[in-house]
């Protein structure tokens, strides 16, 4: 198949990278990383976790972050919202777009957030149902669809009948995460084979960390079925708290680079995306993950 002309991109550095680190990161630094994201031409990015501060310390400050961005026209501020009460503070925010995530797994969904999958959905409805009389969209993600760090591989079956689930609750996009980055091409494309025939290929994202150094390589695999849409973080930043060893997501920079290659626009700009991954590092005191933006720091 042929590749996409276009692909967005989705930054999800600023929640699901820092929160992910192991100390608080200041309000001020948040504000300028993502104000320096859009600045380098990223038109979708995570700005804020509305989940409760004794569980993920680290986003204590969303409302601090929601409130204070400078909104740069055409650019999608969004907030994960796991729970009514998130959402709703969310929406005091005067947040545009909101996330949800499931799993794919059972042993992992009980780990992440205390419940079964069917029960994670069901306690997804009234999110979805408060935020269609808000008229804010909700964006869908779907954790360990190429692996479990308790229960091995994940058949691609039970991907899809999540991913559906979201979909027909009405998640307008659904994200397909590789939580702790174990997937493989093949694996990939056939996973999201499975997923593409309840949900239209536009209608999915493609959520991939970097720990066994396959994501772009997987990255190549899906764009080769027809993703358009892609989340990744600047620098590599993140991880997973609920999965021992798990590196961050792909770095946004090296996306972009692979992207630029295979002629199909983004709107990025590279050396601005790069600058942001060494400065964001630096202050943080964490080693850039992105190959890209160490070789062009080099320069």
């Amino acid at each position: 198949m042929a590749f996409p002309k276009k692909v967005r991109l989705v930054e999800v550095g600023p929640r699901d990278g820092l929160q992910n680190e192991p100390n608080p990161i200041d309000t001020a630094t948040k504000l300028e990383l993502i104000d320096r994201l859009g600045a380098a031409g990223l038109t979708y990015i995570e700005a804020a976790s509305f989940v409760s501060p004794k569980w993920v310390p680290q986003m204590a400050d969303h409302r601090e972050v929601m409130t204070g961005l400078k909104r740069r026209p055409g650019v999608t501020y969004a907030a994960l919202t796991p729970n009514l009460k998130g959402l709703e503070a969310a929406l005091e925010c005067g947040v545009e777009e909101v996330a949800v995530f499931g799993a794919a797994s059972e042993a992992f969904s009980q780990k992440n957030i205390n419940c079964s999958v069917a029960e994670s959905l069901e306690r997804f409805a009234p999110v979805l149902e408060r935020a269609r009389e808000a008229n804010v969209r909700v964006r869908g993600y779907v954790s360990t669809v190429l692996g479990c760090p308790y229960e091995g591989e994940i058949a691609p079956a039970k991907v899809a009948e999540v991913s559906k689930a979201l979909y027909d609750m009405g998640c307008y996009e659904v994200s397909l995460g590789d939580t702790i980055g174990v997937g493989t091409p093949l694996a990939a494309k056939r996973m999201i084979e499975a997923v593409s025939r309840d949900i239209p290929m536009e209608k999915l994202a493609a959520h991939f960390h970097d720990t066994y150094g396959q994501a772009l390589a997987n990255l190549y695999a899906v764009l080769e079925e027809g993703i358009s849409v892609v989340d990744s973080s600047v620098a590599g930043l993140g991880g997973c708290p609920y999965a021992k060893g798990a590196s961050g997501n792909v770095a946004s920079e090296d996306v972009v680079y692979l992207l630029n290659g295979l002629g199909i626009d983004t709107g990025i700009d590279l050396n601005k995306l790069a600058e942001t991954g060494t400065w964001i590092t630096q202050t943080i005191g964490r080693p850039n993950r992105s190959k890209v933006g160490v070789a062009l720091a080099a320069k």
